[in-house]
């Protein structure tokens, strides 16, 4: 691929970094390093630099043989939001849960040992901690992060939960490895979860799992409320059923984006 441009100042290998991270989107999640290189232009050996160091820095992973983007993207934009096709499907159930709730409600997945917001749809109220798309917290002293740890099996969360946190936030809430198994163990039985000042002063939650066809967790809702407004037995008498319902409509609806057949338009 020829220069794009001429200017000295011009850096075209992080150009075509980018190249690379865009060529994935929501018909080609998973792409092997044969089909990067056709969609970028770029040689094979080329892409395969590249994917090696952007797997290095924790925005691709490999998945079978090929490679998929990880949530650490959010970092740089919306790229990995747009490649599920997640927030499209989960927005108007979030926008109906807020406006029945007067809370906050966000969406996470994980990034090592932490969550990374990918969907917020928020109300204005000064909280401890302020939250976007792209946040990361501690997973474990989170109501979406509980949910998100709990459905993963016993090796792969001791792996997870070895990785250091690049939040930059030291959480209230410093269980040891007991409480931290009894705490998850609820969140299995009961298939929900609930935090309360565990991650900072004045804020208290819950989520529920987001699954996708085959039943895998793979996102986590929540709602958001301030402590000294809202008590856990409300959060969980009046709250808990609306996120619980919400959280399986937006289940049901990724389900059936995902069994749409994704058509590719070729030009004759």
């Amino acid at each position: 691929m020829a220069r794009r441009d001429d200017d000295p100042n011009f850096i075209e290998a992080i150009a075509r970094g980018f190249d690379v991270v865009k060529s994935f989107d929501p018909h080609r999640p998973v792409m092997t390093l044969t089909e990067v290189a056709s969609a970028t232009g770029l040689a094979r050996p080329t892409v395969r630099r590249i994917l090696l160091t952007l797997e290095a820095l924790g925005y691709v992973r490999a998945s079978g043989s090929g490679y998929t983007l990880t949530p650490r993207v959010l970092e740089l934009g919306i790229s990995y939001v747009r490649s599920m096709g997640l927030w499209d499907v989960a927005r108007p159930h979030m926008e109906g849960l807020v406006a029945r709730t007067g809370e906050s409600t966000s969406m996470a997945q994980l990034d090592g040992s932490d969550i990374v917001y990918v969907a917020r749809v928020a109300v204005p109220k000064i909280i401890a901690l302020s939250v976007q798309v792209g946040t990361r917290f501690p997973a474990l002293q989170t109501s979406l992060g509980k949910v998100l740890l709990a459905a993963r099996g016993p090796a792969e969360l001791a792996e997870i939960l070895a990785q250091p946190s690049r939040s930059g936030v030291t959480p209230r809430w410093q269980p040891d490895q007991a409480e931290r198994d009894a705490a998850l163990r609820e969140v299995r039985a009961q298939g929900w979860a609930l935090t309360d000042e565990q991650l900072a002063g004045g804020i208290r939650s819950i989520a529920a799992p987001i699954r996708d066809g085959a039943g895998t967790v793979i996102a986590a809702m929540n709602v958001t409320v301030h402590a000294a407004e809202t008590s856990v037995k409300v959060l969980v008498s009046d709250f808990l059923p609306m996120l619980l319902t919400a959280a399986n409509e937006v289940s049901a609806d990724f389900a059936r984006y995902e069994s749409v057949p994704q058509v590719t338009a070729v030009q004759a």
